[in-house]
């Protein structure tokens, strides 16, 4: 059997008491995962939408290189991919149901409106999603949160909780229900997917998948930095 961390199971006790102490892992969780989120919903109009994700990012990157048992090569190791295409399929069978069923309810007119109205800028988007985006979320809410965070929480159940609620508030500064409630929904999924496979190259085709759908069916627009009330 094996965690998260890459590491045998029976390791991952010592992998626990190489960490900081809980009280330092709860401050670098509350600052990374509340802090940041909660401060870029109230100075918005001085951050803008990309800067406190970028923070993110930054100090994801150099606490991962501190976590014991990370492996960057984690990332890119794609041995065993083939076996979870079931559940890729499964899981962006259901994405796609949902986006285009969603976007008729909501905004019917704007139904695949993105890829027919400016088909380069779609397929610009398409192409740079997974990288400029789907990247840098993943290695925070999943990697990071995983490797680092996880024994903070008493169950996998609750860790994944924990992920997706975390993933939703960092999308909140869009301040629509619309955006947040698909946030969780996906980081529900996306942390599952994690739990269950330990692949990070799972994770980022799903994101990225999903990301893709929601831009193509036409909910693009609650995930448009445009649309966030003045």
């Amino acid at each position: 059997m094996w965690n998260l961390t890459g590491l045998p199971a029976g390791a991952a006790a010592g992998v626990d008491r190489a960490l900081p102490g809980r009280a330092r892992l709860w401050g670098e969780f509350g600052l990374l995962f509340a802090a940041v989120p909660a401060a870029h919903v109230v100075f918005f109009e001085i951050f803008g939408p990309f800067i406190p994700f970028a923070a993110v990012f930054a100090a994801s990157v150099l606490l991962l290189c501190v976590t014991p048992g990370f492996r960057w090569r984690s990332v890119v190791d794609c041995r065993g991919l083939l076996r979870h295409v079931p559940l890729i399929a499964v899981l962006f069978a259901v994405c796609v149901a949902v986006s285009f069923a969603l976007t008729l309810a909501l905004v019917p007119g704007r139904l695949l409106s993105f890829p027919r109205s400016s088909p380069e800028r779609y397929a610009l988007v398409i192409a740079l999603y997974p990288f400029l985006s789907v990247l840098g979320q993943e290695l925070a809410y999943r990697a990071l949160f995983f490797s680092r965070y996880r024994g903070l929480f008493g169950s996998d159940r609750t860790a994944i909780l924990a992920s997706a609620a975390a993933f939703a508030l960092a999308h909140a500064f869009f301040l629509n229900g619309i955006t947040i409630g698909l946030s969780f929904a996906g980081g529900l999924a996306f942390a599952w997917a994690y739990v269950r496979t330990a692949s990070f190259p799972v994770v980022w085709i799903l994101h990225s998948l999903a990301g893709q759908t929601i831009f193509t069916a036409g909910l693009g627009i609650y995930f448009y930095h445009g649309a966030i009330p003045g």
